[in-house]
């Protein structure tokens, strides 16, 4: 199995942001930025399995009790300059969030350009705009995955958040999973097409 490695990368403003990476065996097909609430071994697993599919793959390590919109975008440009520096190049490059880090990557998606991005679930969080307010404002390609929970509430706000993202001026999608959880770890079927899902965009948008 591919393994992760982690670093202190020293970025432009003087800065140290601590990232952990798993780099494919074979050809680099581009790169994509993983955004996480935690890095644990779950998530390990998750950096392995993308890079499995041909991708370098790296997480920020993120302050998830202080995510403010400006802490998460520089975090992630400087993650965004690491894989630059590695020859990634800006079209070949992708960013997917889940749970929490679903949240932050429709946030990341927009305010900057992207060859792709994808949120499976997320949550919202005090210190990061409301979902439905910046879907409209989407600047990379986007892909958000939801579960309402079975709730009729949350049908209608991922319904809302579909809407939204229509009517950005890059190519969106949401799809919507009726009874699972925005986690979609009590859903085993949810989350391999889930997974599949994300695999698709980015083999679509990222070449």
């Amino acid at each position: 199995m591919t393994l992760t490695t982690t670093v202190d990368h020293q970025h432009a403003d003087g800065h140290t942001l601590r990232l952990t990476f798993a780099e494919p065996e074979g050809v680099v097909r581009g790169g994509l930025v993983v955004l996480h609430e935690e890095v644990e071994e779950g998530l390990e697993l998750l950096l392995a399995g993308l890079a499995g599919e041909g991708w370098l793959t790296v997480t920020p390590h993120l302050d998830r009790d202080d995510l403010r919109q400006q802490d998460l975008l520089d975090a992630t440009d400087a993650t965004l300059a690491w894989l630059s520096e590695r020859g990634v190049e800006a079209d070949l490059v992708g960013v997917v969030g889940f749970d929490l880090g679903g949240t932050a990557a429709l946030v990341v998606a927009s305010n900057r350009r992207l060859g792709a991005a994808v949120s499976v679930g997320g949550q919202g969080v005090a210190e990061l705009p409301v979902l439905v307010e910046i879907a409209g404002r989407l600047t990379s390609p986007w892909l958000g995955m939801y579960g309402d929970a079975g709730d009729e509430a949350g049908g209608a706000e991922v319904e809302q958040l579909r809407d939204a993202a229509a009517s950005a001026r890059v190519a969106t999608d949401v799809v919507r999973y009726p009874g699972a959880n925005h986690r979609f770890d009590a859903d085993p079927a949810a989350a391999a097409e889930a997974w599949q899902r994300t695999l698709n965009w980015f083999d679509a948008h990222l070449r």
